[in-house]
């Protein structure tokens, strides 16, 4: 699925927060956008999908307006945004199934296909245990999980995450990280995501976008656009690189420049 976008600008409350963004997403494979807080990023993700439908500009799939494909366009594209709440006595498998709906007809139940679905949603997630317990007893790792197995449930071409390992201890934002490679590489899932973790993005991703200042900052391979100088000029951070145990070079953030 060919998803790009095309001098996307973005004013809300009078503040401009995109400028004249481009860019190609490749199909299949897995894009990291990082950039400063406040860098429009979110923002970006949003109109993706038409989450935010004013701007100017135009994101097309496969050479369509996406303003034009409709309730088809949520069979294709799924996002899991930063906000997100369940009601206190919804359980996991309840929370799941609502990736479904794009996909039922009006007044249809839950077919065979549906609960295959939410059954490999469930699986993927590492969730079959759990589809029975109360999402608000799931530790915060588990509901990330639980909010994740609800989007591949919608079974997407393309995958939008923002900010999936936030709030998340070191070996959980692993597990979340893993799931969303294995998804891709099973499945060719395009994945999008905003990321803060620029060594996630590093290992995790086949290309990065970069954005700065409302604009676009730089784009390519995760591991020649992601170092110290390039720290330098977006975060204004001092860094090192490493080699780790794996073999990966891994970069470090020293201290704030002056």
């Amino acid at each position: 699925m060919n998803l790009i976008a095309e001098n996307i600008s973005v004013t809300i409350g009078g503040k401009q927060i995109l400028q004249n963004v481009s860019y190609k997403f490749v199909s299949g494979k897995r894009t990291a956008i990082i950039g400063p807080n406040g860098a429009g990023k979110s923002t970006l993700l949003k109109v993706l999908c038409l989450l935010i439908e004013k701007f100017s500009g135009v994101v097309t799939l496969n050479g369509k307006n996406i303003r034009n494909i409709g309730s088809n366009l949520s069979k294709i594209i799924a996002i899991l945004p930063q906000e997100r709440d369940a009601p206190q006595d919804m359980t996991v498998r309840q929370l799941v199934s609502f990736g479904r709906f794009p996909h039922r007809k009006f007044f249809g139940g839950e077919s065979k296909i549906d609960s295959d679905a939410i059954k490999n949603a469930l699986e993927l997630t590492k969730l079959t245990d759990f589809e029975n317990r109360q999402v608000i007893s799931l530790s915060g790792g588990e509901k990330q999980r639980a909010w994740l197995a609800m989007t591949l449930a919608q079974q997407p071409k393309i995958l939008l995450l923002d900010e999936p390992t936030t709030y998340l201890d070191i070996a959980h934002q692993l597990e979340v990280m893993e799931i969303i490679s294995n998804v891709n590489k099973k499945f060719s899932t395009t994945i999008i995501m905003v990321l803060h973790d620029i060594n996630h993005a590093r290992l995790y991703s086949d290309h990065v976008l970069i954005v700065k200042d409302k604009k676009i900052f730089a784009s390519g391979d995760p591991i020649k656009i992601l170092s110290p100088k390039t720290l330098e000029n977006v975060f204004n951070v001092a860094a090192d690189t490493f080699i780790n145990a794996n073999g990966n070079e891994i970069i470090f953030p020293i201290k704030v420049l002056k």
